[in-house]
């Protein structure tokens, strides 16, 4: 036994396939929506062949009636603090009060479109044109009875868990 830990190796000869990325969406929060989409804008401009899987509340970032609405709530989110205020944190009290997630959504929003960062639907328009797959989970299509046609048009098909799986062997996995 080595006390040397174990380091994958990311090379892109790797693998007969080359590299590949998985990402498993299941938040629809606005703050929860930008990970996922950032990572695999990054990965795919590197080379990575990427996946996205929506499941659970992430399918509110490809449903059509709700990705250009997603909220940012600071309840329950301790780390919450004023812009630039590093130590000062927000009174959770005040998270359940009436208009503070449109306040929080609309600065979010602001600084994000001040890093010239694009909204969850051009974002996806991005990672579609530049060769990401989009799929969405069969179960939670199932539950929201929600169909391909409710989706954003770059969806490439509702599938289940196991397809998923399949399609992503041998990738790296986030979850988020």
């Amino acid at each position: 036994m080595t006390d040397t830990p174990f380091v994958p190796s990311f090379d892109s000869d790797a693998s007969e396939g080359g590299r590949k990325l998985a990402i498993i969406c299941s938040k629809g929060n606005l703050d929860m929506a930008y990970p996922g989409l950032i990572l695999a804008n990054a990965a795919l401009g590197e080379g990575v062949e990427t996946h996205l899987f929506f499941t659970f509340w992430g399918f509110d970032m490809i449903n059509k009636k709700t990705m250009d609405d997603l909220k940012f709530s600071y309840l329950g989110n301790t780390a919450m603090h004023p812009p630039g205020a590093f130590g000062v944190s927000m009174p959770q009290g005040m998270a359940g009060l009436p208009g503070v997630t449109a306040l929080t959504t609309k600065m979010m929003k602001k600084q994000i479109a001040d890093l010239d960062v694009p909204e969850v639907p051009e974002f996806l328009d991005l990672i579609h044109g530049s060769g990401g797959h989009l799929w969405a989970c069969r179960m939670s299509a199932d539950m929201m009875k929600l169909h391909e046609e409710d989706l954003y048009d770059g969806v490439e098909g509702i599938i289940s868990a196991s397809d998923f799986i399949e399609l992503t062997e041998g990738a790296q996995l986030l979850f988020i």
